[in-house]
């Protein structure tokens, strides 16, 4: 397979013509069916971007939507990034009554899975890459309800810890149309500071396994459960995000995206010794 053709963000790519996408890189590239390959934008690019934001910057703004490669760790990764939207790299896309299923394990839900055209979870490992920093990121949310209403939310900082502390997630201000579904206790279910449960890794506060739990014959899916949830969005039967999503009013889609925080900079200055907030 073949990619033709040349595409330049702000000359930092050269023209690449004839490059075998077959031979693409990226640690997660199961999230990309082989037929696929040749939709990754920026194959040939040198000095990967760490996040969809500086793949949009280092285009000058012009970068479409679509799957790129990106870099927030040692190793090259695959992600779609909605650059109409401002560069938000997408770690969740979520369809009612998916064909992906996300009743998945630990491991599953540690490496990623799904498509990232379509329905996926692109893994705890690369959110926890992500949004380790060295800059800070927050969180987007974003729904569409089955009369094409879109509600959408930003949590800022968001942050998301490493495996040895169970993926704990850590939430600071929210601001948006959609209801503040993860650090209100409005429900008595509080997901800021929770760790990450699956189907076999129980690590919520409630006496039965909260993943487990079905609704119409569907399980929760993986999850920073409390005891159980005041919003869910890896049930695949019902997008559950408090009073905007639940079983009496539906929602068809629903994201989750990361991106730099627009409140915290990294300021470079040669007068300084170290970087400064």
């Amino acid at each position: 397979m073949k990619w033709l053709g040349c595409w330049l963000p702000a000359l930092l790519l050269l023209c690449v013509t004839g490059l075998d996408t077959e031979h693409l890189q990226a640690e997660n590239l199961n999230l990309l069916p082989p037929e696929e390959h040749n939709l990754v934008l920026n194959p040939g690019m040198r000095g990967l971007p760490r996040d969809c934001y500086e793949m949009l910057m280092a285009s000058s703004g012009k970068a479409r939507d679509g799957v790129y490669l990106i870099q927030p760790a040692d190793s090259p990764i695959i992600a779609f990034c909605a650059m109409q939207e401002g560069g938000w790299t997408v770690v969740q896309h979520i369809t009612v009554n998916s064909s992906v299923n996300f009743d998945r394990t630990w491991d599953e839900y540690k490496e990623g899975f799904g498509v990232v055209t379509g329905d996926h979870w692109l893994g705890n490992k690369y959110l926890h890459q992500l949004t380790r920093g060295p800059a800070h990121y927050k969180l987007g949310i974003k729904l569409v309800d089955q009369d094409a209403i879109t509600k959408t939310g930003e949590y800022d900082p968001f942050l998301v810890e490493d495996e040895s502390s169970a993926y704990r997630l850590r939430l600071g201000l929210f601001q948006g149309s959609a209801i503040d579904a993860l650090t209100l206790d409005t429900e008595n279910y509080l997901h800021d500071n929770q760790k990450f449960t699956t189907k076999d890794r129980d690590n919520d506060n409630y006496f039965q396994n909260c993943a487990k739990l079905e609704f119409q014959g569907v399980p929760g899916g993986g999850w920073w459960y409390d005891a159980c949830a005041g919003a869910n969005l890896n049930r695949r039967n019902v997008i559950y995000w408090q009073k905007d999503c639940n079983k009496e009013r539906l929602c068809k889609y629903a994201w989750m995206m990361v991106r730099p925080s627009d409140t915290v900079k990294l300021i470079h200055s040669g007068e300084c010794k170290k970087d400064e907030l």
